[in-house]
């Protein structure tokens, strides 16, 4: 598949180090590509062995980064290797910080932040984070239930975490301070259990009813979630909206990508991150009608809460 896309004939190494790197790489002429093996093989890898880097290293005379997604590991590949060898970001690395850069610095405004997906504890430095740049953020998920339940509004049997009540509380009170609209889902789709065909029915307002557990967010949700979205400039989502891996209880997560491709359509820049969320476009079948879809998701919210990448640490030490 490579040489078809390329042109050029491509060399393939059963490994990527010792006898059977070597031989491929001295089996290439000038213009042809050596294929090495998968290197998380080797335990080296993930250990960020030097000496692992060093084999690695001694196939090249520049390295580029363009692995996005594995940015935030310091692993030999993205970090030994880095440090070895005088190199650069590639172009895929390069749009993504360009994009992130827009959330991140200076973005046009209104600009709005979409997190949904099941745990509070996956998303809390970057809430916080956000908090100090977004003018509206919409909470959706299993995550939403921890906030509900934290202004006192009965969740049924949904998904909580009991030791984030604290830090869902001290949001919705930062959020406030900071002038930030936060908004929760309006309504929920309910069931008595978490399967394909369960009988389903729409909450009456924000509470989820003793006995059911909310899986998706409701019509009035919808409807509010996406007049929000119509209205931003930039906008940033991470995370589904419900269990939408279950047709059923998708349409609360499939409604804001349509909502997200109508907002791109009129000018706004709408940034997808996480591997749910593209899951959803993938559904949809409306990915590129996104502005960007970063393929590193823990790389992206990493990048978001202000942490340092190891694997663009490393560049700027070759």
């Amino acid at each position: 598949e490579l040489e078809k896309l390329s042109g050029v004939r491509v060399h393939f190494g059963s490994d990527c180090v010792g006898e059977a790197a070597d031989n491929a790489v001295s089996a290439g002429g000038p213009g042809e590509i050596v294929l090495l093996e998968n290197l998380r093989f080797h335990a080296g890898e993930e250990k960020n062995d030097p000496e692992f880097s060093k084999l690695l290293a001694r196939h090249g005379e520049v390295f580029v980064q363009d692995a996005f997604g594995a940015l935030h590991r310091a692993h030999a590949s993205t970090s030994g290797v880095a440090k070895l060898l005088p190199g650069g970001i590639g172009l895929l690395v390069q749009k993504e910080l360009e994009f992130l850069d827009r959330v991140i610095g200076n973005p046009e405004r209104p600009f709005l932040a979409i997190l949904g997906g099941a745990k509070v504890s996956d998303k809390l430095a970057v809430v916080l984070r956000l908090l100090d740049r977004v003018d509206t953020l919409l909470i959706g998920g299993g995550m939403s239930f921890t906030f509900l339940h934290a202004q006192g509004i009965s969740i049924g049997n949904s998904l909580l975490e009991k030791e984030r009540v604290s830090d869902a509380q001290g949001i919705i009170e930062k959020a406030y301070a900071k002038d930030v609209e936060l908004l929760l889902p309006a309504d929920h789709i309910t069931v008595k259990e978490i399967k394909e065909g369960a009988e389903n029915q729409v909450s009456q307002g924000m509470a989820v009813p003793e006995g059911l557990i909310g899986v998706d967010i409701g019509p009035r949700s919808i409807e509010i979630f996406s007049e929000k979205i119509a209205q931003a400039k930039t906008i940033f989502w991470n995370g589904p909206m419900g269990v939408f891996e279950i047709p059923d209880f998708a349409k609360g997560s499939l409604s804001v990508a349509r909502a997200l491709a109508k907002a791109t359509a009129k000018g706004a820049v709408t940034i997808v991150g996480g591997g749910d969320s593209l899951a959803v476009l993938a559904q949809s079948k409306l990915a590129r009608k996104m502005s960007h879809c970063s393929t590193g998701g823990g790389a992206s919210l990493e990048l978001l809460e202000g942490r340092i990448l190891p694997g663009l640490a490393a560049l700027s030490q070759s």
